[in-house]
C-alpha cells in the first residue's frame, strides 16, 4: 500500500505540468473562441459579451486560477459548440472510445502476440522474415490511408461493410444501457439483433486501429521470447526431452510474460487516448471525434480536458503495469 501510495504521488507533479501546459498552449494558438461561436459578421458587441460569459476578458493567469478551482472541484469546464458541460458531453461518448480501444487492443494481442512466438521460434527462416515485415508495415502504415482505403475497398467496391457511420444502424434500436458498450450491453439483455449490427460498426474501424499495436505488441513479445529462448534453462528443458510447445507455453512465454504486459499496458493507453484520426475516419461517435470539432470550434475546454484525460489513462496504465509486475516476474515479486 506504501508503494502504490509513493506511486500515486510521483503522478502528482506530471498531472500539474500537463495541466499548466496545455493551458497555455491553447491560449496562444490562433482564433477567437468567442468569435467563432457568434460567426464572422457578428457585432464587436456581442463578440465582447461572449468574451465576457467564457471568461476570455480576464487576465490570462486569473483564467489559470479559474480553470484550476474548477478541475479541483471536479468541473471540466463548459463546451460552448454544445452547449453543455464537458463532463456530460465525455460521460456520453467515453464508452464508444473505451469500446472501440478495448476490441482494438484485443485483436492487437490476439494476433500480434502469437506472430511474435512465430518469429521467436522459428528466428531466421521465412516465417520469421515474414512476421517481421508486417510487423515492419503495421508500424509505419498511416491509419487516415488505412482507413480511407478499407472504406473504399470493403464498403464502396465490395459491400461487405456497413456504412461507416455510428456505433449501430440507424434502423436498429440501441440496447438498453448497462455499461455503455453496445456490445457488451446487446449480449447482457439478449438482443441479438444490437449484438450483430453493433459488431458489424465495431469490427472494422477496431481492426485499423489495432494495426499499430498489433506490429508493436508482436516485435516486443518477439524481442522478449528471443532473450528468453537463449537461457540455459530453456536449453536444459529441451536437453531433457521436453517437447516445443510445452518448452514454449510452460517456460518461455512466461518468463517473456513481464515485457509482454507492460507493452499491452502502453498500448492500452494509446488506444484510449489516441483514437482521433480513427473515429474521424468512420464517424465513431467518440471522444476523439468530440475534440476534432472542439478544435475546429475553437473551444477551449474540450481540448485540454481530453488532453488531462489521456494523461490520467496514460499514468494510470503505466501504474497498473507496475503493479501487475510482480504476478509475472518473480525477481520483482522477491524484491
Amino acid at each position: 500500500m506504501r508503494t502504490i501510495l509513493r506511486r500515486i504521488a510521483a503522478m502528482v507533479p506530471t498531472l500539474l505540468g500537463v495541466i499548466v501546459c496545455i493551458f497555455l498552449i491553447t491560449r496562444v494558438l490562433p482564433g477567437d473562441p468567442a468569435r467563432t461561436l457568434a460567426g464572422e459578421n457578428a457585432a464587436d458587441s456581442v463578440v465582447e459579451k461572449l468574451r465576457e460569459q467564457m471568461g476570455l476578458n480576464k487576465p490570462v493567469w486569473e483564467q489559470f486560477v479559474d480553470y484550476f478551482a474548477g478541475l479541483l472541484r471536479g468541473d471540466l469546464g463548459f463546451a460552448w459548440h454544445t452547449g453543455r458541460p464537458v463532463a456530460e458531453d465525455f460521460a456520453l461518448r467515453f464508452p464508444a472510445t473505451v469500446e472501440l480501444g478495448l476490441a482494438a487492443l484485443a485483436i492487437g494481442i490476439l494476433v500480434g502476440v502469437p506472430l511474435g512466438i512465430l518469429g521467436a521460434t522459428q528466428r531466421g527462416r521465412l516465417a520469421d522474415h515474414a512476421t517481421r515485415i508486417i510487423s515492419l508495415l503495421g508500424a509505419s502504415m498511416p491509419l487516415f490511408w488505412l482507413g480511407l482505403l478499407v472504406i473504399s475497398i470493403f464498403y464502396g467496391s465490395l459491400g461487405w461493410m456497413p456504412a461507416p457511420v455510428g456505433r449501430i444502424a440507424d434502423t436498429v434500436n440501441p440496447p438498453t444501457t448497462i455499461t455503455g458498450f453496445y456490445v457488451l450491453d446487446s449480449l447482457l439483455t439478449g438482443d441479438s439483433v444490437a449484438l450483430a449490427s453493433s459488431l458489424s460498426h465495431l469490427i472494422w474501424p477496431a481492426m485499423v486501429l489495432s494495426v499499430g499495436a498489433t506490429a508493436i505488441i508482436s516485435r516486443m513479445t518477439r524481442s522478449a521470447m528471443l532473450e528468453v529462448l537463449g537461457q540455459d534453462y530453456i536449453r536444459t528443458a529441451q536437453a531433457k526431452g521436453m517437447g516445443p510447445g510445452k518448452v514454449v507455453g510452460a517456460h518461455a512465454l512466461k518468463n517473456a510474460g513481464p515485457s509482454i504486459v507492460t507493452i499491452v499496458g502502453l498500448e492500452l493507453g494509446h488506444l484510449l487516448g489516441g483514437a482521433v484520426i480513427t473515429e474521424t475516419i468512420f464517424s465513431w461517435p467518440g471522444v476523439g471525434g468530440y475534440v476534432v470539432h472542439s478544435i475546429e470550434a475553437t473551444d477551449y475546454a474540450p481540448v485540454q480536458a481530453m488532453t488531462l484525460m489521456a494523461a490520467v489513462i496514460y499514468l494510470v496504465v503505466n501504474l497498473l503495469v507496475d503493479l501487475l509486475q510482480p504476478i509475472f516476474d518473480p525477481k520483482v515479486r522477491n524484491a
